[in-house]
C-alpha cells in the first residue's frame, strides 16, 4: 500500500463519489409569454453528448450530477444555460425575436443566417412594403438586392415580371422558381390570371427567402437557373388561442398621364396643318342627341371631351381579414385564416374579388417521434378582364371633338356614339367607353393549394429522420365573353359583326401534383476537428397537367341564334398539356472546427419535354464559408459581431421553353387544321408540327463570392456584399432557320452562349434603438451585365417588340450584345438639335441607308436599387419604401404613333386620331409622318431611370383601447412620387415599349388591426 501513489487512491475513492452524486433530474420546460408547454426543446449536458429533448407536454427526465450545467435550446427560443442544485429543474423559455428572424428556408431543409454558405436573402414581415397590398409580389418589391419586379401596369391583377440577377436565358423561362410552403408552383398560370401570386392571401405571409447562386439553388436543379422565391406562411404557435382581425379601405386614383390636345387645340391644330379635314370634325349640327356641351363650328357640332378622363374612375378597394393561431386539441398547434379582397381598378369595369381560406397544423405524435406538416390554401377569384388595349389605346387617340354618346333613336350603337362610313359600316376605333361598357368577360379561378409533410424520427439510427412531403395545386378556370346586344364585336379580324350574348368560353383544369422522399441526418460533435454534420438524399417527382376546352360562337343574323363556331367534337376546342419532371438529390453540411462551413450538392433531373437520349441533367454545388469572428483574434473585439466570407460555385439547368399549351417541341406531332380552311366540309386535314428531336439541356454555371457582415453592438450595422459570374451555354434560343429546311422560318435549338457578371450590396444601420425610440435604415443596390457570346453562326435574332406594321420588330439578341437590345439608326439631327426627318448615320460607309446601318442599344437596366426607413416612437411607427433602376431605355411608343401631324388624316371619311399636344401656335412640329426608317430612328429611345417612393405608412398602436389586446391604426399612401427625366407615360416597363400603359395609381389607405 505505501507503494500506491495517492492520486491514485484519490481517484478510486472518488468514484464511488461520482456515482453516488448522480441523480435523476426531470422537470417541465415552458414558454414565458403563455405558460404552455414547449415539446421538442433539447438539452444537453454541457461538454458532453449527453442529453434528450422534451415530449409534447414538455416535460423531460435525465440522468446528472449536481452541478452540471444544462443547456436547453429551442429554434427560435433564447437558449438556456441552468446548474443542475436538485432532481427537479423547472425552465421558463423566452422567444428570441433576432433568432426568428435568422431562420431561412433553403431547399428540403432549413438553416441559419450565419449557417448558410450560399447568397440567400431572407425578406421577413417586419421588412414588408405597407399600404395598399393585394398581390403577394407587393410586399417584396425593392425589399431584395438584385431582385427587380416590374409588372405590367396597374391593374388589380396585373401581371408580375421578376428577375433575380437578371435571369439566365433568350426564349426559355426567365422567371425564378416559385416554391410555396413546399409545393413547386408551375409556370403555367390558370385562365384568366394575369398574377398567380394574386391567389396567396399577403395577409398569410411570414416570409420569403430568396436563393440566389447556385450553390444554393442547385439543390432544386432544372428549375432554379432563375432564382428560386420560397415563400412562407404563418404557423401555430404553443399557448392559448390569439385572434386577429385587420381591414383596411384604400382610394386610388390616376395621374395626369400623356398631355393630348384637348377640343379647341385639337380645332386650332387641324385649321393650320389638315385644313382639308377640318369639315370632318365634330359631328354634323343635330344628328346627335345627348346632354354634352357642344358649340356649332360651320355647321358642325364641336365638343370637349376628355376621353381619358370617361374611361378612368376614382376607385375603391378593400380588404378584411380574420385569424387566430395557438394551439387547439391537446395543445396542437394551428393558424387558420380568411380573407376578402373587393378592389376596383381605376379603368371602369375593372374590377377583382378574392375570398381566401388558410389552415395550417403542425401536430406531434408518437412521442415526438412524427412532426406533420399540413398546409391548405383555398381561394376564390373573380375579375372582369377589360380590353385594355383598346380602351386605353382608344382613350388616347379618339377625337377630342367627338361625343360620347348618341341617344338618337336612329343609332344601333345602344346609345353610344360611333364613327361610321356612309353605308353604315364602321370607321375608324370603337367608342373607348363603349369597349368597356357594352363587353363583359367574368373570369372566376377556384385554386386549391396544399400539402403534408411528414417528418419522421427513425428509432434505429439517432438523428436520422424520414421525410415525405405530398402536395396539390389544382385550379379550375372558367371564362366567358359576352358582349351586350348593339355592341360592335372584335371577332376574328372583321370589326363589322354584330355578336350579342356569349362570343368565347374556356373552361380549364390544372392539377399539378408533387411528391418529395428523402432523408436526412443530423450529428453534433461538441469536441474534434468535425463539429457539425447533416445531410439529405432523396427523390422528388412532379406533375403538370393542364386540361381544358375553348368555344367560340357567333350570332347568326338569319336564323337569330347562336352558333357554336367550331364543332364540339372537334379537337381544335380541347387543349391538352402534360409535363413530368423526376428527380434524384443529395447535399451534406458540414461545420469543421465550429468556424468553416462545407455544403455539397448534386441534383439528376429527367424531363418528359426531351427525347429519352437527352432527358437527364445533373447538376452540382459546392460552397465553402469562413465564419472569421470566430476565430480567435476576434474572440473579444468589440467591432465586430459577424463577419463571414462565402465562397460557391454550381451548375443549374432549364428545360422550361416558353410557348403555347400543347408544345411539344422535341416531338414529330400532327394537329388538326381549322374547319374553317377544309378542301371538302366536314373532312378534318391534319398538319405538321414543327420539331427539333435534338433539344437538350440549357445550362448555367455560377461562381460567387459574399462577405456577411454585423459591425459594433449587434444589428447596428449589418449586411452583405455578392459578386457573381455567370454563364449559360447550350441556351434554348428562337433562332431563324432557311428555308425548306424545316416546317417552319424559325424555332427553338440549343444555340449560343451567354455571359453575366454583377455585384449587388445590402446594407441595415440602426443608428438609434432605445426602449422609446427606433431607427432603421435599409438599402441595397446592385448591378448586373449580360453579353450574348455565342448564337451558333447567326449573329442576330429576333427577339420581341412590334412598332408599325408587320414584321417591325424593334428588339434583337445579338453577338457581343446584351439581350433584348434595340436595334435602331442613328438618328441625325440639324444645329439647333432637333431631329432631321429621314436622316440617319450611315455607319457602314455603302452611301446608302439599309438595314445594316442599325445597331444595338441596350434597353434593359443594369443599376437597381432600392431604400426605406423605419422610425418607432413609443407607440408611433413611420415607414417609407424606395426604389428605382439607373439606366435602361424605353421606347415612346406614344411620341412615334401621336406625334406627328398627319396622324390625324382620316383613313376613310372621320377624322379619329387625336395627336400629342405639341403644338405651340408657332412653329410646324418636327415630323409630318412617320414613313420610311423613321420608326427605327433612336431618337425615341428614352432614358428610363427613376425613382419611385413606393410606399409611406404611419401607425398607432393602442394597448389598452380593448381588454388583453392590442388595437393599431395606420394611414398609408401608396405610389406617391416619382422623380424620372422621362416625359411619356411611365419608365418601368419591362417590354421597354411604352404604349397603351395601365397607370400605375397613387393610393390612399386606411386600416385597422386588432389583436386579442
Amino acid at each position: 500500500m505505501e507503494n500506491i501513489p495517492k492520486y491514485v487512491l484519490f481517484c478510486l475513492f472518488a468514484i464511488p463519489l461520482g456515482v453516488f452524486g448522480q441523480m435523476t433530474v426531470s422537470g417541465t420546460v415552458t414558454e414565458a409569454d403563455t405558460g404552455m408547454p414547449l415539446p421538442g426543446v433539447n438539452i444537453v449536458i454541457k461538454g458532453t453528448t449527453t442529453g434528450t429533448a422534451t415530449d409534447f407536454d414538455g416535460n423531460y427526465i435525465l440522468e446528472a450530477n449536481e452541478g452540471d450545467v444544462l443547456s436547453f435550446s429551442y429554434i427560435s427560443y433564447k437558449t438556456q444555460e441552468v446548474t443542475v442544485t436538485g432532481p427537479t429543474l423547472n425552465v421558463v423559455m423566452e422567444e428570441d425575436a433576432a433568432m426568428l428572424d435568422e431562420v431561412v428556408v433553403i431547399g428540403y431543409g432549413t438553416t441559419t443566417v450565419d449557417d448558410a454558405t450560399g447568397s440567400v436573402d431572407l425578406i421577413t414581415t417586419e421588412d414588408f412594403n405597407q399600404g395598399a397590398i393585394v398581390s403577394t409580389d407587393q410586399l417584396l418589391n425593392g425589399k431584395a438586392a438584385g431582385v427587380r419586379i416590374t409588372t405590367a401596369g396597374g391593374s388589380p391583377d396585373a401581371a408580375p415580371n421578376i428577375r433575380i440577377r437578371g435571369g439566365a436565358s433568350l426564349n426559355a423561362q426567365n422567371n425564378p422558381l416559385i416554391v410555396i410552403d413546399g409545393v413547386p408552383i408551375g409556370q403555367d398560370n390558370p385562365a384568366g390570371v394575369a398574377n398567380p401570386l394574386n391567389l396567396i392571401n399577403p395577409n398569410d405571409i411570414e416570409s420569403f427567402s430568396i436563393l440566389k447562386d447556385a450553390s444554393a439553388t442547385a439543390i432544386y436543379g432544372s428549375r432554379a437557373s432563375n432564382g428560386v422565391l420560397i415563400i412562407t406562411t404563418k404557423k401555430g404557435t404553443s399557448g392559448d388561442l390569439k385572434f386577429n382581425v385587420s381591414s383596411d379601405v384604400s382610394v386610388s386614383s390616376a395621374g395626369e398621364g400623356l398631355d393630348m390636345m384637348n377640343s379647341a387645340e385639337y380645332l386650332r391644330f387641324m385649321n393650320e396643318f389638315n385644313p382639308g379635314f377640318v369639315d370632318l370634325l365634330g359631328v354634323p349640327a343635330g344628328t346627335v342627341q345627348n346632354d354634352e356641351p357642344s358649340r356649332v363650328v360651320n355647321g358642325r357640332e364641336i365638343y370637349d371631351t376628355d376621353w381619358r378622363d370617361a374611361v378612368l374612375r376614382t376607385a375603391f378597394t378593400s380588404n378584411t381579414n380574420f385569424s387566430l393561431r395557438g394551439s387547439i386539441a391537446d395543445r396542437m398547434p394551428i393558424r387558420a385564416s380568411l380573407g376578402y379582397t373587393n378592389a376596383e381598378g381605376i379603368v371602369r369595369t375593372d374590377d377583382y374579388e378574392r375570398i381566401t381560406g388558410s389552415v395550417k397544423l403542425t401536430p406531434y405524435l408518437f412521442d415526438d417521434k412524427l412532426k406533420i406538416d399540413f398546409n391548405a390554401k383555398a381561394i376564390y377569384a373573380k375579375k372582369n378582364a377589360i380590353d385594355g388595349d383598346g380602351a386605353l389605346g382608344g382613350s388616347l387617340v379618339f377625337d377630342p371633338t367627338k361625343p360620347i354618346l348618341n341617344n338618337a333613336a336612329d343609332n344601333p350603337f345602344g346609345g353610344f356614339y360611333t364613327n361610321t362610313t356612309a353605308d353604315g359600316n364602321l370607321d375608324g376605333g370603337q367608342n373607348p367607353l363603349a369597349l368597356l361598357l357594352q363587353r363583359e368577360r367574368p373570369e372566376d379561378v377556384f385554386r386549391f393549394l396544399g400539402n403534408v409533410e411528414f417528418d419522421y424520427e427513425l428509432p434505429f439510427v439517432k438523428g436520422l429522420n424520414a421525410v415525405l412531403n405530398l402536395g396539390l395545386d389544382k385550379s379550375q378556370a372558367n371564362i366567358e365573353e359576352v358582349f351586350a346586344p348593339n355592341a360592335i364585336a372584335t371577332f376574328r379580324n372583321d370589326f363589322q359583326v354584330f355578336n350579342p350574348g356569349v362570343n368565347f368560353r374556356e373552361d380549364q383544369d390544372i392539377t399539378n401534383t408533387t411528391l418529395d422522399f428523402y432523408l436526412k441526418y443530423a450529428k453534433r460533435f461538441d469536441v474534434g476537428f468535425l463539429t457539425n454534420f447533416d445531410a439529405q438524399a432523396g427523390y422528388a417527382y412532379q406533375n403538370f397537367e393542364n386540361d381544358g376546352v375553348r368555344d367560340e360562337f357567333i350570332y347568326s343574323p338569319d336564323t337569330g341564334l347562336r352558333e357554336e363556331l367550331f364543332d364540339a367534337n372537334n379537337p381544335e376546342n380541347r387543349y391538352y398539356n402534360v409535363l413530368n419532371l423526376q428527380s434524384f438529390f443529395g447535399r451534406t453540411n458540414f461545420s469543421f472546427l465550429g468556424r468553416y462551413l462545407l455544403t455539397l450538392s448534386v441534383r439528376a433531373d429527367g424531363s418528359s419535354l426531351f427525347q429519352e437520349g437527352n432527358r437527364w441533367g445533373y447538376f452540382p454545388s459546392a460552397a465553402l464559408a469562413w465564419q472569421i469572428n470566430e476565430e480567435a483574434f476576434l474572440e473579444n473585439s468589440r467591432l465586430i459581431n459577424q463577419l463571414k466570407l462565402r465562397l460557391g460555385w454550381g451548375q443549374t439547368g432549364q428545360q422550361d421553353i416558353t410557348g403555347a399549351v400543347g408544345f411539344y417541341p422535341s416531338r414529330a406531332l400532327f394537329i388538326p387544321g381549322s374547319p374553317t380552311s377544309q378542301y371538302l366540309p366536314g373532312l378534318t386535314l391534319y398538319s405538321a408540327n414543327p420539331f427539333n428531336p435534338d433539344l437538350t439541356w440549357e445550362k448555367t454555371t455560377t461562381y460567387n463570392a459574399g462577405l456577411d457582415f454585423d459591425l459594433f453592438s449587434k444589428g447596428v450595422i449589418n449586411g452583405s456584399f455578392d459578386a457573381y459570374w455567370r454563364e449559360t451555354t447550350d441556351l434554348l434560343a428562337r433562332v431563324p432557320l432557311p428555308p425548306g429546311q424545316a416546317l417552319t422560318n424559325s424555332f427553338i435549338k440549343n444555340a449560343g452562349a451567354t455571359e453575366s457578371y454583377g455585384f449587388e450590396t445590402a446594407l441595415n444601420i440602426t443608428p438609434i434603438q432605445t426602449d422609446d425610440l427606433t431607427f432603421r435604415i435599409n438599402s441595397n443596390f446592385a448591378y448586373n451585365y449580360v453579353e450574348i457570346t455565342n448564337l451558333e453562326g447567326a449573329d442576330l435574332i429576333p427577339a420581341d417588340g412590334t412598332l408599325r406594321g408587320t414584321g417591325a420588330t424593334l428588339r434583337y439578341h445579338g453577338i457581343g450584345s446584351q439581350p433584348f437590345s434595340a436595334l435602331v439608326f442613328k438618328q441625325v439631327y440639324d444645329k439647333d438639335g432637333a431631329p432631321i426627318p429621314n436622316a440617319f448615320v450611315d455607319r457602314n460607309g455603302d452611301n446608302q441607308i439599309t438595314f445594316e446601318d442599325r445597331y444595338l442599344k441596350p434597353t434593359v437596366p443594369n443599376w437597381t436599387y432600392g431604400f426605406g426607413v423605419n422610425l418607432n416612437y413609443k407607440k408611433w411607427d413611420l415607414s417609407a419604401a424606395m426604389r428605382g433602376q439607373i439606366g435602361g431605355l424605353v421606347y415612346d411608343f406614344n411620341l412615334l404613333n401621336f406625334g406627328f401631324t398627319e396622324s390625324a388624316i382620316p383613313v376613310n371619311n372621320n377624322v379619329t386620331t387625336n395627336v400629342l399636344n405639341f403644338y405651340d401656335g408657332a412653329a410646324d412640329p418636327v415630323f409630318r409622318n412617320v414613313l420610311g426608317n423613321v420608326q427605327f430612328s433612336d431618337y425615341y429611345l428614352r432614358d428610363a431611370s427613376f425613382l419611385r417612393f413606393d410606399n409611406i405608412a404611419l401607425g398607432r398602436t393602442f394597448d389598452h383601447m380593448i381588454k388583453n389586446g392590442t388595437v393599431r391604426m395606420y394611414a398609408a399612401v401608396t405610389n406617391p412620387f416619382l422623380f424620372t427625366n422621362y416625359e411619356g407615360q411611365d419608365p418601368e416597363n419591362f417590354g421597354a415599349i411604352d404604349r397603351n400603359f395601365y397607370p400605375r395609381p397613387t393610393v390612399y389607405t386606411f386600416g385597422l388591426n386588432i389583436g386579442f
